[in-house]
């Protein structure tokens, strides 16, 4: 048997191989080519209020909710109601007497 001598240590792989991805070079920049005098409206407005027809005393006004008048069928009785949220709604008279209810569409 022949006498091979192996040292402890690791060999390195034969160098001349790609030893990695080549790196792209990138070019940022983040100026624009040309700036358009019409597209660029910018006003300066800091500071100063632009409301300027109201002042801090002044509490802003609280609207209550809308509503409407109906005159029942029946009776004749005025209803206040508050305005409905959709096209289609029914109204009951309150009166005791007439109850009726009146269909809108």
């Amino acid at each position: 048997m022949p006498s091979v001598a192996t040292s402890p240590m690791a060999t390195k792989a034969p160098s001349g191989g790609k030893k990695g991805k080549k790196k792209r070079k990138m070019r940022l920049s983040l100026k624009q080519s040309k700036m358009s005098a019409g597209t660029d409206k910018y006003t300066d407005s800091l500071g100063w209020s632009q409301d300027v027809g109201r002042t801090l005393d002044d509490a802003p006004v609280a609207k209550g909710p809308e509503t409407l008048k109906v005159q029942c069928d029946m009776c004749g009785s005025m209803l206040k109601i508050p305005k409905p949220k959709r096209s289609k709604y029914t109204v009951t008279c309150t009166y005791p007497e007439c109850g009726h209810e009146m269909k809108f569409d």
